[in-house]
């Protein structure tokens, strides 16, 4: 009933896991993914045994391999034949499980190359150009931010047919160190799409925002702030009726895109208020 890409990459200097996800099944999300940052990533699906997100990032964190983890998991469950599973674990192991009485097409591959890890699983899929597709994909995308990556694969699976019996739902979940809300925890992405006729397209909407919204500048897009362009923001914050620029921006919820000490704002928010200045704000 679904089709998943758990992997593991490295943007930038830090190495980064996620997990993406879509079915024909109400809020995919709350069931397959779970990650922890330095520790792996997995998806627990068909016959889902959500118990196994727990155990599984344990196993991992106790230094067992993303195989020899998913071995133990599967020995120690009688279910296993109706149980699929993906785990790459904190070096990019990667390894897949299909049970035998998962419901046909059903399948799944998983690699380790130059550092980087990849496990892709599907059941009640149109056939295994999905598995497939998503692969080719992940391999062509090598470079580009994971959650980038991981979504680019999800929207393929699905333009190969995806979940033959139609679509519902999809999630990602991308972990990093320092990477969540203020740099406080470890959750770079974490969106959800629970009924949407179209939710892949939602997610990727979804993420477009969160990139906005939730990660920090990069020192690229740190536009310096002059004393004339804080004569501008405190202006424009007033004509927009706050006190001034730092109460726009905690209304707004920019903060991840300004600097506290106000020496710098990003060029998105930047074009954002020049874009809705009115026109007698200088």
């Amino acid at each position: 009933m679904t089709f998943s890409i758990v992997g593991r990459a490295t943007d930038g200097p830090e190495p980064v896991w996620g997990v993406a996800v879509a079915s024909k099944f109400l809020a995919v999300g709350s069931v397959v993914p779970a990650a922890v940052a330095g520790v792996g990533a997995l998806a627990t699906q068909a016959d889902a045994n959500v118990a196994w997100k727990g155990i599984g990032l344990s196993l991992l964190d106790e230094g067992a391999t993303a195989s020899v983890a998913l071995q133990r998991m599967i020995e120690e469950d009688d279910k296993r034949e109706h149980r699929q599973l993906g785990i790459v674990d904190a070096e990019g192991g990667a390894a897949s499980h299909t049970g035998h009485d998962c419901f046909e097409w059903a399948g799944g591959v998983a690699e380790q190359r130059d550092g980087e890890g990849v496990a892709i699983q599907g059941n009640i899929l149109a056939g295994p150009q999905v598995v497939e597709e998503m692969k080719r994909s992940w391999d062509a995308s090598a470079g580009q931010p994971l959650a980038r990556r991981l979504l680019t694969a999800l929207a393929a699976g699905d333009l190969a047919g995806g979940d033959r019996r139609g679509r519902q739902s999809a999630a990602l979940l991308v972990v990093r160190e320092g990477a969540g809300y203020g740099g406080l925890d470890d959750v770079a992405v974490d969106l959800r799409v629970d009924d949407h006729p179209q939710p892949i397209e939602e997610l990727a909407r979804l993420l477009d925002l969160n990139d906005l919204y939730l990660t920090a500048s990069t020192e690229q897009e740190q536009v310096e702030v002059t004393e004339g362009l804080r004569a501008e923001l405190e202006a424009f914050a007033r004509a927009q009726g706050h006190p001034d620029f730092n109460a726009w921006v905690g209304a707004e919820n920019y903060e991840m895109r300004v600097a506290d000490d106000g020496s710098w704002v990003d060029q998105r928010v930047l074009a954002i208020v020049r874009a809705a200045r009115p026109d007698d704000t200088t």
